[in-house]
């Protein structure tokens, strides 16, 4: 028995630094951005630089983790979208709305996203990619319904949603902007009959932010 104790107690306090760490690193990338230096959290966390090393190797492992953790959240919503919108557009357009909010977690994060899809892979790859799988799902229900473009790939609403995220962040955007985006969104993937509005919660926020 004491040498089960003697094994499983490193593993347990390696468990307990792993999460520390990383409820340090969210709150600092919150408000330094994803660029936030690492050692800096390595000394929030009261650990040195080559413990946050040996659990996280670089900012994409530590980037991938933190999402990670926000899977089920999303996933949450993703089964909300499917079980509560019968409009196939619809529910693409909400899931895309949530994947915009998710890459806007931490300032700068759409770039390290996006980068991941490059030829050379990055912790945050296998993540990107099934994201992209789902998006595929529900453009395929779309365009079976033909309210959605052939020509359209999942890939490249995944990259479109990282620019508006983006976009939303940025200095010139304006209360006005999340509507107006998401309506030029859609407009790129919706056939040519079908509507174009801007989903309705995003339109309900600007009209509030406008009043």
């Amino acid at each position: 028995m004491s040498e089960i104790t003697r094994t499983r107690a490193p593993r347990s306090d390696a468990l307990r630094n792993r999460q520390h760490i990383l409820d340090i690193a969210r709150q600092h990338f919150a408000e330094h951005g994803v660029s936030g230096s690492l050692d800096a959290i390595a000394k929030d966390a009261g650990v040195g630089p080559g413990t946050l090393y040996r659990h996280f190797p670089s900012r994409d492992a530590l980037l991938a983790a933190l999402l990670t953790a926000r899977d089920e959240e999303i996933g949450i919503r993703r089964d909300a979208i499917i079980s509560s919108t019968s409009d196939a557009g619809d529910a693409l357009s909400q899931w895309l709305e949530a994947l915009i909010e998710w890459a806007g977690a931490f300032d700068g994060l759409p770039e390290p996203l996006r980068a991941a899809l490059g030829e050379i892979p990055s912790p945050l790859t296998s993540t990107c990619e099934g994201y992209i799988v789902v998006t595929d799902a529900f453009l395929d229900r779309a365009r079976a319904e033909g309210l959605a473009r052939d020509d359209v790939r999942g890939r490249d609403l995944f990259l479109l949603a990282l620019a508006v995220s983006w976009a939303r962040g940025a200095a010139m955007a304006d209360a006005a902007s999340p509507a107006s985006m998401a309506g030029v969104l859609r407009s790129g993937w919706a056939a040519g009959d079908a509507p174009t509005t801007p989903i309705a919660n995003a339109d309900a926020a600007h009209r509030a932010q406008s009043t």
